[in-house]
């Protein structure tokens, strides 16, 4: 019995490591490069930064550097990705173009709206619209290059603010994914007042996607 029971152990040691180290490769494999470039060197060139970043051996390095010791990545929670493994930009502008919906449904030029259109989608323009009823903004923009650039701003400063919300492991799983100096690190009072609702709307809408898949 005794040697069924170590064994067992050997085992469950074993699968953990593997799984941690599985967790690792895929962490960092996702992590935006200019996360990489801000703490290593700047001047580094995009397949360089690459070819560091799949390295197996300098993995546990990078991660590291960028997250430190205090995050377990064996923990139980790693499954429950706060934005469902989707591209938390992506989030951020459904969040964003709620927040400006009044602004969106008023760009109706059809040279301005092709503008928006590129810059910000055509799900989160139609979202936006969906749920004008929770628009936060009430000052009109009416340049889409600015408009873009505002959805932008406030979507990734929503997705901060219900970060804050999360673990420490989830928290860092999205935002490494995000490129250095968006609004997603330095949300204001606004935004953590009106992200909960915003976001809850996005994730629903994330949510639906990923059953029907």
């Amino acid at each position: 019995m005794r040697h069924n029971r170590d064994a067992h152990v050997g085992f469950d040691v074993i699968h953990r490591t593997t799984l941690a180290s599985d967790r690792l490769r895929e962490l960092v494999a996702s992590i935006h490069a200019s996360r990489f470039a801000a703490r290593l060197d700047p001047l580094l060139s995009p397949p360089t930064l690459l070819r560091l970043q799949q390295s197996s051996r300098l993995q546990p390095r990078l991660a590291e550097l960028l997250i430190g010791s205090e995050v377990d990545l064996s923990g139980a929670g790693w499954n429950d990705d706060p934005v469902l493994a989707h591209n938390p930009r992506r989030a951020a502008l459904l969040a964003g173009s709620i927040w400006h919906a009044r602004s969106v449904l008023k760009l109706v030029s059809k040279h301005d709206l092709s503008i928006l259109v590129e810059m910000i989608g055509a799900e989160a323009h139609a979202f936006g619209i969906r749920h004008l009823s929770s628009a936060v903004a009430t000052t009109s923009i009416v340049d889409p290059e600015q408009l873009s650039r505002q959805i932008e701003h406030d979507g990734h400063a929503c997705l901060g603010a219900w970060l804050n919300e999360a673990s420490a492991l989830d928290r860092i799983r999205v935002l490494l994914r995000l490129p250095v100096g968006t609004a997603a690190d330095n949300p204001a009072a606004e935004h953590r007042r009106a992200a909960g609702p915003l976001l809850s709307l996005v994730m629903g809408h994330l949510g639906t996607e990923a059953a029907r898949v």
